[in-house]
C-alpha cells in the first residue's frame, strides 16, 4: 500500500477539488445513497401515480435524466461513472458480502447474456409496443424486477457477477466505455514494491487495478474508486480519447455484439424509424412499406409493425455490412475471418456512442432540461411554476450538433485504419481491406448525408401526407 504518491499533471487525483469528487469516501456513500433513495422513491410513485397526468418524476428520472443524458455523456467523456453511482451495484456490494458468495455456473458466466437481455426484453419490446415502458406504472414494475433479479444474483453469487454477467447495460457500459479520455490505473514504481495489493483486495469484483496499465484492459472495473481510496499510487489519469482501442487488447465477443445490436437498435433504427419518417416520401421507404405489408398480414392491435420493421432492418443492414465488409477484408488480408471480426468490429463504437451525443445535446434543450425540472417540481411538490423548453425542434441552431455524426464517421475511420496496422499485408491489399471493413461506415454517412438532402428535396411530413402512425414522443426521447 502506498501512503503518498507524487502525481502526474494528467492525473485528476492532483487536484484536490477534482479528487474529492471521485474517491472521497463520505461524499460518494451520500452521492449514492442519494441516487438509491431517488431510485426507490421513483419506483414507489410509480406504483402510487402510475399516470403521467399523475406523476412525470418516474418517467424523469429513468428515461430523460439517467438514460440517455447522464448515461451517453458519461460514457463517451469520462467511462463507466454510472456503473459507479448505479444503485443496484451500490447495494449489491452489501448483499454480496452477507451472501451466499457462490461460484456461478460456466453457462451463467457469459457476458452476452446481458447483452441479449437488452436488445430483446428492452428494444424488441419497445419497437413492438412502443407504449411498454412510457407510463411511471410500467417503468416501476420494470425496475422492480429488474432490482429483484439483481439482489437475487448479488446474495446467491461472488464478485459482482450481477454485473459483469447479468446485467442488461453491464456489457454495453464496458464496452462504450472504451472511447473516453480517462484512465484507471497505477504507478508502476510505487507498485513494484508493494507486498499488501490492498487495491486489490478492496476490489469487490475481484480485480487487479495494478494490471490495468499492463493489459491495455479495465476489464469489469466499474470506477467504483473503492482501491483509489485504500492505496494512493492509483491514478485516474485524462489520456488521448479512445486510446485503448487504438492498441491491441482481449477482445470479447459479448462487447462486440453489444457494439453492433446496439448501434442497430439505437443509431439505425431511430434514423429509420424516427427521422426518416418525418420526410414527405416516408411512405415508401422499405421499412415503412414491409411495416404496413405486415399490418395487413398479421393485423393485431397495438403493434407498431413499422417499427419492428424498422429494427429488423437496421439489424439486417448493420450485422450484414460489418461481417460482409470484414470478411472480404479478411480475405485480401489472408487473415481468419473470426480474427478480423473480432478485432475490426471495435472501429464501429463511435457511431453510437459519439454520433448518439448528437441526439442527446439536441434533445436536452428540446425535451430532457425541462423533463427533468418539472420532474422534480412534479414529484416533490414544490412550489415552482413548471419551465417550458428551452427550445423548440423546428429551431435552425439546433443542427449545430449534427457535427456529432460527422466527428463519429472520422473518429471511425481512425480507429479502423489503425487496427487494420495489427494484421500484416501490402499497402495496395490493406487499403483495400480498408474500404471494405468501413461499409458500416460509409452506409452510417451516407444515411446521415441522404437525411439531409431528402428534407432537403421532398421536404417535412406534413397532416395531410400522414397516412401511418408516427413515432410517439417516447420514442423522440429515447432517440
Amino acid at each position: 500500500m502506498v501512503n503518498k504518491q507524487e502525481r502526474n499533471k494528467n492525473d485528476l487525483f492532483a487536484y484536490s477539488a477534482i479528487a474529492f469528487f471521485f474517491k472521497n469516501r463520505i461524499f460518494l456513500t451520500l452521492l449514492r445513497m442519494s441516487v438509491l433513495a431517488l431510485f426507490i422513491y421513483a419506483i414507489i410513485l410509480g406504483f402510487i401515480a402510475p399516470t403521467k397526468a399523475q406523476n412525470s418524476f418516474t418517467t424523469m428520472l429513468f428515461w430523460s435524466l439517467f438514460w440517455p443524458l447522464f448515461m451517453v455523456v458519461t460514457l463517451s467523456t469520462f467511462g463507466r461513472l454510472f456503473c459507479g453511482i448505479c444503485p443496484h451495484a451500490f447495494v449489491g456490494k452489501y448483499f454480496t458480502k452477507i451472501g451466499l458468495q457462490k461460484t456461478p455456473p460456466k453457462w451463467l458466466k457469459q457476458p452476452i447474456i446481458g447483452v441479449l437481455l437488452l436488445f430483446f426484453g428492452w428494444w424488441v419490446v419497445y419497437y413492438i409496443y412502443p407504449s411498454a415502458y412510457k407510463t411511471p406504472l410500467n417503468s416501476a414494475i420494470f425496475f422492480t424486477i429488474m432490482s429483484l433479479v439483481a439482489f437475487g444474483f448479488f446474495f446467491v453469487y461472488k464478485e459482482m457477477s450481477y454485473c459483469k454477467y447479468i446485467c442488461p447495460i453491464g456489457t454495453l457500459t464496458r464496452t462504450f466505455s472504451k472511447v473516453s479520455f480517462t484512465w484507471l490505473g497505477t504507478y508502476a514504481k510505487s507498485c513494484q514494491s508493494c507486498k499488501t495489493f490492498e487495491c486489490s483486495k478492496a476490489c469487490t469484483y475481484d480485480l487487479k487495478p495494478f494490471s490495468f496499465d499492463h493489459k491495455t484492459s479495465m476489464g469489469d472495473c466499474t470506477l467504483c474508486m473503492d482501491c483509489a481510496q485504500v492505496c494512493e499510487s492509483i491514478s485516474f489519469k485524462v489520456t488521448k480519447p479512445s486510446s485503448s482501442l487504438f492498441q491491441k487488447f482481449q477482445t470479447s465477443t459479448a462487447e462486440v455484439w453489444a457494439i453492433l445490436l446496439i448501434t442497430s437498435a439505437i443509431t439505425i433504427t431511430m434514423s429509420f424509424h424516427h427521422s426518416l419518417s418525418r420526410v414527405a416520401i416516408s411512405d415508401s421507404y422499405f421499412w415503412v412499406q414491409t411495416g404496413q405489408w405486415l399490418q395487413n398480414s398479421v393485423g393485431i392491435n397495438g403493434i407498431d409493425y413499422i417499427g419492428i420493421s424498422a429494427l429488423l432492418w437496421a439489424v439486417i443492414f448493420t450485422v450484414g455490412f460489418a461481417s460482409g465488409g470484414i470478411f472480404i477484408a479478411s480475405k485480401l488480408l489472408h487473415v481468419n475471418f473470426k480474427s478480423a471480426f473480432y478485432t475490426l468490429s471495435y472501429a464501429f463504437i463511435p457511431i453510437f456512442i459519439i454520433g448518439g451525443l448528437s441526439h442527446t445535446y439536441e434533445f436536452f434543450f428540446v425535451h430532457h432540461y425541462s423533463n427533468i425540472i418539472n420532474g422534480f417540481i412534479n414529484g416533490f411538490h414544490l412550489d415552482f411554476q413548471e419551465i417550458a423548453p428551452l427550445a423548440s425542434k423546428k429551431e435552425g441552431w439546433l443542427k449545430i450538433f449534427n457535427v456529432m455524426n460527422y466527428i463519429a464517421i472520422v473518429w471511425a475511420f481512425l480507429i479502423l485504419a489503425k487496427r487494420l496496422t495489427f494484421f500484416e499485408g501490402k499497402f495496395l491489399k490493406k487499403a483495400l481491406a480498408f474500404l471494405f471493413a468501413s461499409l458500416l461506415i460509409q452506409f452510417y454517412l451516407g444515411l446521415n448525408l441522404y437525411k439531409v438532402y431528402a428534407f432537403a428535396t421532398y421536404g417535412a411530413k406534413t397532416s395531410e401526407h400522414i397516412h401511418v402512425k408516427s413515432p410517439s414522443k417516447a420514442t423522440e426521447e429515447c432517440h
